[in-house]
């Protein structure tokens, strides 16, 4: 079914995307998985093709693009060549920025935005911790008052971006007795004394993407670093926590798109018993199960993405998004592992790739199960 929810500069875009991919990441790919991250290198030069700051004005260094479409397709492109470039992007591009441009003071805007934009200054975000998952209000990282200063302690777990951030938006109790009412947001300069972080963890897929553990130990900032209101962090991040769960959404139909795309050609030309496998009944009818899934997966997904440009998008249904496109994705591409027989079973082949990385997309940005639970309240359960 023809998509109709992008015009000629969506499609014009997609096309620099594709040829900044084609020039600058996919022949170094190898290597991003060798080294657990993507160099500054890349960085600065997906700022240079105005990649990074589509959601910043024009007066920061960005793009100043206010229709998230856009976004939506440097999502769906990233998702199709390299899963753990895109979360990295994600994070970078999408989840961070809104905090500052739309929180943020003028100062602050200045200070960091137009190197976010130009991939000078990389950002991540500091929300999960070891003892919390999904549960933001459980948060046990502290900032404390001495002076005209803050003081933060505590650590944070499972960050993209964690290894290699020159800032994190990191979320820390400043009133603990508010409990979730009592949370602030903080830009942390990476380079502040007392900030460390753990060793690049060792992840069952996206091995490309840096993944890290943070350590505060006494890490000083001011007012200056206080991003938002005091206290008012939580509702902060349920703010724009939908658009990350779109983000989601958007990525993980693509990738599984993407990957069915390719098992399908697998299929027409692999042979066994003397005809394609993808000419058996049953191999015939499970890829037009898949495609018919995706293809109204997209569907959902697309109509929630205008519903975004038009400022109607809810909580409730970013959630239904996230939790059934990560569920499309896992079941689509199992089945396309299984149609490649033992070669989906190999490294090498880059469907076992696009499995393994696909897993985490059933945990992460709140997960499937505290999903329904959302959505389960919203129906008077």
């Amino acid at each position: 079914m023809r998509r109709e929810i992008y015009d000629g500069d969506h499609e014009a875009f997609r096309k620099s995307v594709r040829e900044f991919m084609e020039r600058s990441v996919i022949p170094n790919l190898d290597s991003y998985a060798e080294d657990k991250a993507f160099p500054r290198e890349m960085w600065l030069a997906a700022g240079e093709q105005g990649l990074l700051g589509l959601g910043i004005p024009e007066e920061y260094g960005g793009s100043g693009a206010e229709d998230f479409r856009f976004a939506a397709v440097l999502g769906e492109e990233t998702a199709k060549v390299l899963a753990a470039l895109n979360s990295c992007f994600g994070i970078h591009c999408d989840t961070v920025p809104p905090y500052f441009v739309e929180l943020g003071t003028e100062e602050q805007k200045q200070r960091w935005l137009p190197g976010m934009a130009s991939g000078e200054i990389l950002s991540a975000i500091g929300m999960t911790e070891p003892g919390g998952g999904s549960d933001l209000a459980a948060l046990k990282t502290t900032a404390v008052r001495d002076g005209d200063e803050w003081v933060i302690n505590g650590s944070k777990t499972f960050i993209t971006n964690g290894y290699s951030a020159d800032l994190v938006l990191v979320a820390a109790k400043t009133s603990p007795e508010k409990k979730a009412r009592g949370i602030s947001l903080f830009a942390v300069e990476t380079s502040k004394e007392g900030f460390s972080r753990g060793r690049k963890l060792d992840k069952v897929g996206q091995d490309e993407s840096d993944t890290a553990e943070l350590f505060f130990d006494n890490v000083r900032v001011t007012d200056a670093e206080v991003i938002g209101e005091l206290d008012q962090g939580f509702i902060h991040m349920m703010q724009w926590l939908p658009q990350e769960r779109l983000g989601s959404a958007i990525n993980n139909v693509a990738h599984a798109k993407q990957i069915l795309i390719e098992t399908l050609e697998y299929t027409k030309e692999r042979q066994a018993f003397g005809q394609p496998i993808g000419s058996f009944q049953h191999n015939k009818f499970l890829l037009a199960e898949l495609f018919t899934q995706i293809e109204v997966a997209e569907a959902y997904v697309d109509k929630c993405v205008m519903a975004h440009v038009h400022g109607e998008l809810t909580a409730i249904d970013a959630a239904k998004a996230k939790w059934w496109s990560a569920q499309a994705q896992s079941e689509v591409l199992d089945h396309c592992v299984q149609l490649h027989g033992g070669y989906g079973f190999m490294n090498e082949y880059r469907v076992a790739r696009a499995w393994r990385d696909a897993r985490v997309t059933k945990i992460w940005a709140g997960s499937n199960e505290i999903m329904k639970e959302l959505i389960g309240r919203d129906l008077g359960l």
